[in-house]
């Protein structure tokens, strides 16, 4: 009977977690990360369109992600329908391509409790209401820099964010984006505690857009 009830829960399905219900968090993470960053530590390896000689993607969607005061809820079940092949295509203006859309719709849009179609565009308008620094589009070679810098050109365009509401985070010594705390309306809120921390590191590379 024991072996029995060992090779059943091997087959059936793990069961959904209590905390990955959709439609149940907090706020919002919207994710801006710095296409040369993610082709130089991944992308180029991968042959991936986004980092094609003069594709021009600087900050690019990495997702806008349903979070909790802490932790976050991911690759919840909803009973609304998935997106399209069109529907992902459609993001990769801002998303650097449709697969990237897809993924961040099966991990995190699901869990915003939001038909496809919404979603996205809700994502496009989080994306649109912070502006990217020119600075960063103009850099004509790699530079290192403190990480603090980053945040402070972002601060410095965009007068509705404060400290508290966006983060920097840092991978592999280099910059890797830029996280921007928001409400359900996409009103800029304090990050909890666990999104909070931002980079410290003072030479962390950009390279530039090629």
């Amino acid at each position: 009977m024991l072996r029995l009830l060992v090779v059943l829960s091997l087959l059936l399905p793990a069961p959904l977690r209590a905390q990955d219900r959709a439609g149940a968090f907090d706020y919002y993470v919207l994710a801006l990360s710095w296409s040369p960053t993610w082709c130089a530590m991944e992308g180029d390896a991968r042959g991936a369109a986004q980092c094609d000689a003069g594709a021009d993607f600087g900050w690019v969607l990495h997702g806008l992600w349903p979070q909790y005061e802490r932790g976050y809820p991911q690759y919840c079940t909803l009973r609304l329908g998935d997106p399209s092949r069109r529907d992902t295509a459609a993001m990769a203006d801002i998303m650097g391509g449709p697969g990237a859309a897809w993924y961040q719709w099966k991990k995190h849009g699901r869990c915003a409790g939001l038909a496809s179609d919404e979603y996205f565009a809700l994502a496009r308008d989080a994306f649109a209401s912070v502006a990217r620094p020119q600075v960063f589009r103009d850099l004509a070679e790699p530079v290192k820099l403190p990480a603090r810098v980053v945040e402070e050109a972002f601060l410095k365009e965009n007068a509705q964010l404060f400290p508290d509401a966006l983060t920097v985070t840092c991978k592999s010594r280099r910059i890797q984006e830029v996280r921007v705390c928001l409400t359900r309306d996409l009103a800029p809120r304090r990050c909890g505690d666990d999104v909070i921390r931002d980079c410290t590191q003072r030479d962390a590379l950009m390279d530039p857009i090629e």
